[in-house]
């Protein structure tokens, strides 16, 4: 029996007293016969896309693009689906289950967010309230600002002033691996490199302004990263 079809019987039940036992398993064989992972997931789903004020087919069918449910239980997902996208109240609470459920395996929780990013595009474009509805769920899910960024940029590319693009890593790396990601930028781009090539003077000017990008995007990073971790010391 699929994870589908073991949430049939859920479909006909209002989707906000749905019941998902906070547990915690260890993410082995687990969300293809989890009927709290699918509810969840439907829910998520349903009321992103609500979130924009307006829910249309696309949504669904980037739904069912995203996560596959089987034909046999597509009639029920849909009537659970419907009811959950009535409105956003609720998806909180889902995001927290799913969570605490599948904590212990962040990459199943990427691939959800990956999911959730696809059913916002299905219109043609993710909306501000998408966006923050987003954000809201990979915060529940435990991810960093830095990880979600990670996650945007997946979907919607990176800004061209972005530091982590001009160094050319992600924005969730170590700071180790970033300040790495630094020296070995610096080092191909030095002026002094394109003055040993023999290059001529106007190489030189712009591998100048291309070292003073890069140390800008090194010290932005920083400076964004410890901003970030003194907002997290005062919340904790």
């Amino acid at each position: 029996m699929t994870f589908w079809r073991n949430i049939a019987s859920l479909a006909a039940r209002r989707v906000d007293s749905a019941e998902l036992p906070a547990l915690a398993p260890d993410c082995v064989d687990r969300p293809g016969s989890d009927p709290a992972f699918s509810t969840a997931v439907t829910a998520l789903g349903a009321k992103l896309a609500r979130a924009d004020g307006r829910a249309n087919g696309a949504e669904f069918a980037a739904f069912a693009e995203a996560f596959h449910p089987d034909a046999g239980s597509e009639r029920n997902i849909r009537r659970l689906y419907d009811l959950a996208r009535q409105t956003t109240h609720g998806f909180e609470s889902y995001a927290k289950r799913l969570a605490k459920r599948y904590g212990g395996c962040p990459l199943l929780l990427e691939d959800v967010m990956d999911g959730l990013f696809h059913i916002a595009q299905a219109d043609g474009a993710i909306t501000g309230t998408e966006l923050v509805y987003l954000e809201r769920v990979s915060e529940l899910f435990g991810f960093s600002r830095l990880t979600f960024r990670r996650l945007s940029a997946t979907h919607l590319g990176q800004e061209e002033d972005d530091p982590y693009l001009i160094l050319g890593i992600a924005p969730d790396v170590s700071d180790e691996d970033l300040h790495a990601a630094w020296r070995k930028a610096i080092a191909a781009a030095h002026p002094d490199r394109a003055r040993a090539r023999g290059l001529p003077e106007d190489f030189v000017e712009i591998a100048e302004l291309k070292a003073a990008a890069i140390n800008a995007a090194h010290d932005a990073a920083m400076s964004e990263r410890r901003q970030l971790q003194a907002v997290a010391s005062r919340k904790g």
